[in-house]
């Protein structure tokens, strides 16, 4: 497979390389979520909380925040575009008071969503539905020129769970997202990050099988970006729940990051650097130059 070469983001005349940064190699996106019923209770974000929030996760190492307003776990409830924005638009003026240098990513499938979080001053789209959902949100992101996060799912979030039969799970999810791509790139949009979808419309084995075979997503000249944290794939096959799978999360994010991820997308930034460093070290001893 091509060894990605891309390694860097025009986040709005601010050029970002994924391979330096608080975390090197692997960049850390930091989740916080202004939604009632999130899977995971404790990433709930009250909206006066929120810039506290994003200083204490770029001080422990994250390089994204990411910001959603809409629930996307299994069978969330649906919301208007404006009830969304409601909850993102505040949030984003918040952390940029507080914090005006923050990369602030938006997790949206709408278009009108996202353009008004860039005006609000987010420097990236992160879109669950990969352009599939909203049919002005390829055209959006390519006006707006910020980075987009195009991953893969299949149905919506309330439907993504019924469209799980794959004949080849990998190389039908390439297929799938392959084609967004090419749309987007024949548009003229220049930085796409890929997404493979953990959780969304797969099965705990079929999201284990991606991860195994996260290489094969080199065949695109795109980062890849992984998002495991605390998802239902640990805790349902750990007998536990969405609180208890921190170790769960660690143990799958270092297998991520040893296959060369380039963003992993988490709750609990302080753990996920911890191991970002240690590959570091890792490298460095593989290279020949460890200071123990």
């Amino acid at each position: 497979m091509p060894k990605v070469t891309k390694k860097t983001l025009n986040c709005r005349g601010r050029l970002v390389n994924l391979a330096d940064g608080p975390t090197p190699d692997t960049s850390i996106m930091g989740i916080l979520n202004l939604t009632p019923d999130s899977f995971y209770e404790h990433s709930r974000m009250k909206p006066e909380k929120v810039a506290d929030a994003a200083i204490q996760m770029i001080r422990e190492g994250a390089r994204f925040i990411d910001i959603g307003g809409y629930s996307t776990r299994p069978g969330a409830a649906d919301i208007s575009p404006a009830e969304e924005a409601d909850r993102v638009l505040p949030a984003i003026e918040a952390i940029l008071t507080a914090l005006p240098d923050a990369l602030i990513s938006v997790d949206t499938f709408r278009a009108s969503v996202a353009r008004q979080a860039v005006e609000a001053g987010a420097v990236m789209v992160n879109d669950v539905a990969g352009g599939t959902l909203d049919p002005d949100m390829f055209a959006t992101v390519t006006q707006l020129g910020v980075p987009y996060v195009l991953m893969h799912m299949r149905g919506t979030p309330q439907t993504m769970q019924s469209y799980t039969a794959y004949q080849d799970l990998v190389p039908e999810v390439i297929d799938e997202i392959g084609q967004q791509y090419a749309r987007l790139q024949q548009l003229g949009h220049k930085d796409i990050i890929l997404d493979p979808g953990f959780g969304f419309a797969k099965t705990p084995a079929q999201n284990f099988e991606l991860l195994e075979k996260l290489d094969a997503f080199r065949v695109f000249d795109a980062p890849v970006l992984v998002g495991l944290s605390r998802k239902s794939t640990i805790w349902r096959t750990l007998g536990i729940t969405a609180a208890e799978a921190l170790n769960g999360t660690t143990v799958l994010n270092t297998i991520a990051v040893l296959k060369q991820a380039d963003i992993i997308r988490v709750h609990d930034v302080r753990e996920a650097a911890e191991v970002i460093l240690l590959k570091k070290n890792l490298k460095k001893i593989q290279t020949g130059y460890c200071v123990i």
